[in-house]
């Protein structure tokens, strides 16, 4: 195999962020396989035409199907809204297409389900599934994962994980997809909860047990959405209902008995992107912050008293992770970056025949945290637990 042949279904905003990736790992990472941007996928011919130009597809379609069944197609990039998560998908594994699914991985624990059935078939005939949890790919992340599983921290007492924008404290904001359940599954919780869930679990390397929490919709109705971009659009007359959560507050209980908390909110006035986590063990605490993506704060509880106190590590060193393709140290790297590391994963996986993490298997598990989150809320927020999944070793 010398060409892998990529078909992009959807062009929103994720489109943009994974067209990145694919038009710039080959260029940046010595990849064993080179991907081609052979085909940009939507409903509207004009706009996926101009998208295709714009971001450097070969060509542009408006059937996902008739895409999927082409024989010169190797791998689907899924960046639709999630109600069609799970269709794409197992209909994309099925024909023997790789798969890159954005997170979260489906809107329902049923689908999702479904999914890592269909990626288990697949997977007995080469064929390579992968959820799109990028935020795991900034090399400071990645970094700090490693130092923890190094035991820099020593035993993980406590997690504080949270996800905080602000794009919904207007209520004249219109009513997008992504609030709506028919379409998102979930508001706040599943599209950035999912993000801290999955960061608490990645970094430390344990996984959610039990959960207790709570979630509510702030703004109740709103505009009717014209049209959008991103997370910004234009209303026309009338108002529509707001399905969704706006927030998302729980605890958690990893399986050694560790404790973690998180929040998920878009209302969190004057935070644009702010994902940050902290893991305190008895050995000292790791630190990280989105909108500080490329360092890392570090306290280490050993070193002598009169030298205690949390310092910052630059992570642009080309020993750090995914760095050694880019720019000299002290040159920083952008949000746009993870989504080239996600690409050289995937395409590395799929030439060394091993699955790249995280795996549908990945996905589902965190499906039924938001599930054992939301069940937990309607209860009065009773501690729930997660339903059997995936172990740690998995994650």
């Amino acid at each position: 195999m010398k060409r892998l042949r990529v078909a992009m279904i959807g062009y929103g905003f994720m489109g943009a962020a994974h067209s990145q990736g694919w038009r710039t790992a080959p260029r940046v990472f010595d990849l064993p396989v080179e991907p081609e941007m052979a085909v940009v996928v939507g409903r509207n011919a004009d706009a996926v035409a101009a998208a295709a130009r714009k971001w450097g597809w070969a060509e542009s379609a408006t059937d996902w199907r008739d895409v999927i069944a082409r024989e010169d197609i190797d791998v689907v990039d899924i960046v639709t809204p999630g109600d069609s998560h799970a269709e794409i998908a197992i209909a994309a594994l099925e024909a023997g297409k790789h798969v890159l699914c954005e997170k979260p991985l489906a809107n329902t624990v049923a689908e999702a389900e479904a999914m890592a059935e269909a990626a288990e078939r697949a997977a007995v005939r080469g064929i390579r599934a992968m959820v799109g949890f990028t935020y795991r790919r900034v090399p400071a992340v990645t970094l700090l994962r490693n130092l923890i599983a190094e035991g820099a921290v020593g035993a993980v007492n406590q997690v504080r994980a949270s996800y905080r924008q602000d794009w919904l404290v207007d209520p004249k904001m219109p009513l997008a997809w992504r609030l709506q359940k028919e379409h998102a599954g979930s508001g706040a919780l599943g599209d950035i909860g999912a993000h801290a869930i999955d960061l608490a679990q990645f970094v430390t390397g344990l996984a959610l047990e039990k959960v207790s929490g709570t979630v509510g919709t702030i703004v109740k109705e709103r505009p009717l959405l014209d049209s959008g971009s991103g997370l910004s659009g234009a209303a026309v007359a009338g108002y529509g209902t707001v399905t969704v959560d706006d927030i998302a507050i729980f605890t958690g209980r990893f399986e050694t008995g560790a404790l973690a908390s998180f929040e998920a909110s878009r209302f969190a006035t004057g935070r644009k992107n702010a994902l940050q986590i902290e893991v305190s063990g008895d050995k000292g605490a790791l630190a990280f912050d989105l909108e500080d993506l490329n360092s890392l704060d570090f306290y280490d509880r050993t070193a002598p008293a009169d030298r205690q106190g949390f310092r910052k590590v630059l992570v642009t060193e080309a020993g750090h992770p995914y760095l050694s393709g880019w720019w000299p140290a002290g040159h920083m790297l952008g949000y746009e970056h993870g989504f080239s590391h996600q690409v050289k994963d995937l395409v590395e996986g799929i030439a060394d025949g091993i699955d790249p993490h995280p795996t549908f298997a990945d996905g589902l598990q965190i499906q039924r945290v938001l599930e054992a989150v939301e069940r937990s809320s309607h209860n009065d927020s009773a501690w729930t637990r997660v339903a059997a999944g995936v172990t740690a070793a998995a994650l």
